[in-house]
């Protein structure tokens, strides 16, 4: 055990984390999210929600301050007509955890699947919530 550090990063994700370099993404996926398929490596959190995850990951995860799009959402497809109010808890998260945060930036659905196919790692959720997909690229730690 280690202090500090929220219970909901497993010792693999932490891992991850710290293996991970300026511009590698990762994304934490919903629930629906065909995460096993897309993703180069996939840590499974499926009795949690999105929201919780991201908070958890950035305490510790810088966003790359040179990219605006370091923080980015699947948009929603055309004609569908699903709301996505957790978008705005993602906001509230990354704004209350980095003060760099420049906004959220929504990509078409196969551009993002094509992104996370080349991400560092995948995190399967349990999320219900429909759209609660984010691509976060990492940045750097100044001291």
């Amino acid at each position: 055990m280690l202090k500090n550090i929220p219970a909901i990063l497993s010792p693999e994700l932490l891992k991850i984390l710290m293996e991970m370099g300026h511009a590698d993404e990762i994304v934490i996926a919903d629930g629906n999210f065909p995460s096993e398929s897309m993703g180069q490596r996939v840590v499974r959190l499926d009795g949690h929600g999105v929201p919780e995850i991201l908070d958890a990951i950035m305490q510790f995860f810088p966003l790359d301050q040179f990219d605006e799009g370091h923080a980015v959402l699947m948009e929603v497809v055309f004609g569908d007509t699903t709301e996505t109010p957790i978008w705005n808890e993602f906001r509230k998260i990354l704004k209350k955890r980095d003060p760099g945060f420049a906004g959220l930036t929504n990509i078409e659905r196969f551009s993002f699947y094509d992104r996370t196919k080349k991400a560092y790692a995948v995190i399967a959720t349990g999320e219900t919530a429909l759209y609660a997909n984010i691509l976060l690229k990492k940045g750097v730690v100044k001291s």
